[in-house]
């Protein structure tokens, strides 16, 4: 107070000067349940006849444990739905779980040595199910308390969960009322595919086992045509399987190229080979030759091989497809000479 005397009656009560926070924190929480606060104000804003607010809240996987994605997530959501309660709105907050997916049939493959469909027919598709909803629980506890924790306001006894058949049935029933309305159509869309689990996988399950691992490659051989001779392009792949639909070969405007010829009479004898100046020492490296096996017949800038037309590796495409455009050598500027041929 002025003149540093006591402060009056009435008055705020003295604050402590060095305050602990998270014991603070801890007061307004049980505060907060003892007056029954959240619930209190759904019941309020309900009795005042507010306006619906609808907050669509993706639940979270209930096999693992919170992180700090989640923590931060849940943290904005809170700060939304508070601000529509104090706006005029009834915002009612139920958490979720879901309880689809990779994640739980993950954790079920690892806890019963689970390699591959046929495990799971072995042992029936019911036992299986019965098995996954029985770790979707597992870890509600521990996420109660740490939302509670951080003060996010959120129903967890009236929650709900994706295998609830009340769920599924009303998401098939808004999926019905998009196709009534004609607004579901079909399309195509390239997706990753889990060859084990053979189904498509969404980008975050992708990333749960995401590793970095040497790719398999192969070196593939084209035979130009209208060439006057037994000249092959060289090309680099990483995905073999998708030859037997090649229709176009892709080199750089501005790169070179060399036209070279073997002279080992254990190699291909006078056969030709067309590959870029810049990874000349890879593919001989590859081959396990030495460069003065092969003679370099002619160097060519990669515009001018624009337009030759090759032989493809598979008929599957002769006379279905426009053979005027197919299978000839194209240009673009993404072709790099940091890798392939």
């Amino acid at each position: 107070t002025p003149g540093g005397g006591a402060p009056a009656a009435g008055t705020f009560p003295t604050v402590v000067e060095r305050p602990h926070f998270p014991d603070e924190e801890l007061r307004t929480l049980q505060y907060w349940r003892d007056i029954d606060a959240f619930q209190e104000s759904l019941r309020q804003s309900s009795a005042e006849q507010r306006p619906p607010f609808s907050f669509y809240d993706g639940p979270p996987f209930a096999t693992g444990l919170p992180h700090y994605g989640h923590i931060l997530a849940g943290t904005i959501k809170d700060v939304v739905t508070r601000y529509a309660h104090q706006s005029g709105f009834h915002v009612e907050r139920k958490f979720g779980w879901d309880c689809h997916g990779l994640p739980v049939e993950h954790e079920i493959d690892k806890q019963l040595g689970i390699t591959g469909r046929g495990d799971v027919l072995s042992m029936g598709i019911d036992k299986y199910n019965e098995e996954c909803r029985a770790i979707v629980t597992r870890y509600t506890k521990e996420w109660r308390f740490i939302v509670e924790r951080l003060g996010r306001w959120v129903d967890f006894d009236n929650g709900y969960k994706t295998m609830d058949t009340n769920y599924m049935e009303s998401c098939w029933w808004v999926f019905k009322q998009l196709y009534q309305k004609g607004v579901v159509y079909r399309a195509f869309r390239v997706m990753p595919y889990s060859t084990a689990c053979r189904t498509a996988i969404a980008n975050f399950e992708v990333s749960q086992n995401y590793r970095e691992v040497s790719d398999p490659s192969i070196v593939v051989q084209f035979r130009l045509l209208a060439d006057g001779s037994d000249c092959r392009v060289l090309a680099w792949t990483t995905t073999p399987w998708t030859l037997p639909s090649n229709t176009a070969l892709c080199v750089h405007a501005g790169v070179t190229y060399l036209r070279v010829r073997s002279l080992a009479a254990d190699y291909f004898p006078g056969r030709e080979w067309l590959v870029s100046a810049p990874r000349w020492p890879w593919i001989c490296c590859l081959l396990k030759r030495d460069p003065e096996d092969f003679e370099v017949v002619e160097s060519i800038l990669g515009a001018d091989l624009v337009g030759r037309r090759y032989e493809p590796l598979f008929g599957y495409g002769r006379g279905k497809i426009d053979e005027s455009k197919a299978w000839r050598i194209v240009a673009d500027d993404y072709v790099s000479t940091e890798v392939g041929t």
